[in-house]
């Protein structure tokens, strides 16, 4: 029996390497239209760490002064992504000094001799983007002190991987694959002497996916925040690059930013970062914002919900809530069973977060990540409000979404908040989550109510059964609020408060209503650049549903407001 999905997949690899062996026999190109400048971004931390010899790739740690890491057999497909989407020389070229640019050199002419004549796993159209991007950003970088023929056999390279994008950038998959892929054969062709020829097809996809894969609010179906950030860094690279060329960049290159930024001005917290859901994390710092800037757009973030995102602000504090259903078929393929969930940031100090998407980490982490309980948000009988199971092709699903039923802002005289509710229970409980989050206008305050309703006959009879089935255990609940690692929480001698300490010198004051049991307990921050997950805490209410209604009050609310003489100088790096 043939299967479609892996035939199509066998099918297309095939196309691919027969596109990369004839490439190479492409006319090389003589040099740059003009001086390439460094357009992309990299992670200073991260770049020390591969100077210092630790190479952490996709899960990966690999440790050794004199490792190539072309030699190390890839163990999956992300450590492949890492590798050859040469992410790496970013990270190289923010730090920049002469051990940085040797390391990149000797990196970047070993792919060369190694897989510079069309093989290996990195000649995929989304990977050869990727990677001809940061070559060209980074040419004065890796050309310094290199022989003529080590010249040659660069811009050889280039021209050959340029070919190669102009037969298969169409075969990428839809979404940000097939924006790298046009996104590198558009700022190739444009660059390097004598490839012109091969950008006018790919500004007609472009065109295209920007009108269809960019929703009418500026939006993705991933739901993903910061994979809407690359995409929007993506369009600014190629409209700079068409408008450098004097080619027309096409109206809907620029209706789609248009529509993008206000999206991700509402995404992004009170210190710059954007909110850490679905699968994406807070985005390299500056990034973003000179993105923003470039576009030249200005439009503020609508009143509405952005990308399925309820945004609360006052004073220097801003919440961003999860008010929307996970995304479904592969557009979920990393969705977060996090509906409901916020995050809460008081000027550049995150205080309340979720734990990541643990994809640096590996599948374990990465998996963990995506439940309920990684989220600022409640978890009952110890499970998922969206359950992951077997998908399709062997995928990892959520394969039991949760539907938000109500989300409506509310506005009141001296603050603003929004009120939701889910369903992921309801099936196998019988219970929805309400959840009521009210922000100050001053921003000192957040106001939160949780509840637990089973709301028709029917869903009381499965609640009762459930309830039932406990005993004396009891069907229980935990309210988690994870708190940055920069956050530190002390349980109040009373032990009905957490005082948060900031180290901006700010100190929050999380309280609840009698009932619920509040502990502290530990957690982890799982952050691309680190070696390994961080650790820090969390608070923890938790207690017993016993009636058809459970309600939970509580209040995080600022007792010191942060001192002048320190106001946010420190940053989390320091």
């Amino acid at each position: 029996m043939t299967v479609p999905g892996l035939s199509q997949g066998i099918f297309t690899a095939l196309g691919h390497r027969l596109a990369a062996r004839r490439a190479v026999f492409a006319k090389p190109a003589q040099g740059f239209v003009s001086q390439p400048e460094p357009r992309t971004i990299g992670d200073l931390r991260r770049g020390k760490q591969l100077v210092a010899g630790s190479f952490l790739m996709a899960g990966h740690l690999i440790e050794g002064d004199d490792i190539l890491i072309w030699s190390i057999p890839a163990p999956d497909a992300g450590f492949t992504a890492a590798t050859q989407g040469f992410g790496w020389l970013d990270d190289l070229a923010a730090v920049g000094d002469a051990e940085a640019q040797k390391r990149a050199q000797d990196w970047t002419w070993a792919w060369i001799k190694r897989f510079g004549r069309g093989r290996g796993p990195g000649w995929t159209p989304d990977l050869t983007g990727r990677r001809v991007i940061r070559m060209i950003n980074h040419a004065l970088f890796l050309l310094e002190g290199r022989t003529p023929a080590e010249s040659e056999a660069f811009y050889a390279v280039l021209a050959a991987q340029t070919r190669f994008l102009a037969r298969r950038f169409g075969s990428a998959p839809p979404g940000m694959p097939r924006f790298e892929a046009i996104t590198g054969l558009i700022y190739a062709g444009l660059a390097l002497t004598g490839m012109e020829d091969s950008v006018k097809p790919a500004i007609a996809v472009l065109a295209e996916q920007c009108r269809t894969r960019i929703s009418a609010d500026g939006a993705l179906p991933t739901r993903n925040p910061e994979e809407l950030s690359e995409i929007f860094s993506l369009l600014i690279r190629a409209a700079q690059a068409l408008g450098e060329a004097g080619m027309a960049v096409p109206v809907e290159v620029h209706d789609a930013l248009e529509r993008i930024a206000p999206t991700l001005r509402a995404l992004r917290h009170a210190d710059g970062g954007l909110a850490r859901f679905h699968g994406g994390d807070r985005g390299l710092r500056g990034q973003l914002e000179a993105a923003l800037v470039s576009s030249g757009v200005k439009v503020r973030p609508a009143v509405a919900l952005a990308m399925g995102y309820a945004r609360l602000s006052g004073g220097r504090t801003s919440v961003i809530a999860d008010a929307a259903a996970p995304a479904a078929g592969r557009a979920g393929d990393l969705a977060h069973a996090s509906t409901l969930a916020f995050e809460l940031t008081s000027g550049r100090r995150p205080v309340i977060v979720s734990s990541g998407s643990g994809a640096p980490f590996g599948r374990d982490w990465q998996k963990a990540g995506r439940a309920t309980a990684s989220h600022s948000t409640l978890t009952l009988d110890n499970s998922s409000s969206s359950r992951l199971g077997a998908g399709a092709w062997g995928r990892e699903a959520l394969v039991s979404r949760a539907q938000v039923t109500l989300c409506q802002p509310q506005t009141f005289k001296q603050s603003q908040g929004v009120l939701m509710a889910h369903d992921g229970w309801v099936q196998t409980l019988g219970l929805t989550h309400g959840r009521e989050l009210v922000l100050s206008s001053d921003g000192r305050k957040l106001t939160g109510q949780d509840e637990l309703m089973a709301l028709t006959p029917k869903d009381k009879a499965r609640m009762k059964a459930a309830v039932a089935r406990e005993g004396l255990r009891g069907l229980r609940y935990a309210i988690r609020f994870h708190l940055h690692p920069e956050a530190r929480g002390k349980v109040d001698p009373g032990g009905n408060a957490v005082s948060i300490l900031l180290r901006s010198g700010e100190i929050w004051v999380f309280r609840h209503d009698p009932g619920p049991v509040l502990t502290l307990e530990a957690s982890v921050y799982m952050e691309p650049g680190r070696l390994q997950p961080r650790t820090c805490q969390q608070i923890v209410l938790s207690g017993k549903v016993s009636a058809a209604e459970t309600r939970v009050d509580w209040t995080l609310a600022k007792a010191q407001d942060t001192p002048l003489a320190i106001r946010d100088v420190e940053s989390d790096d320091d």
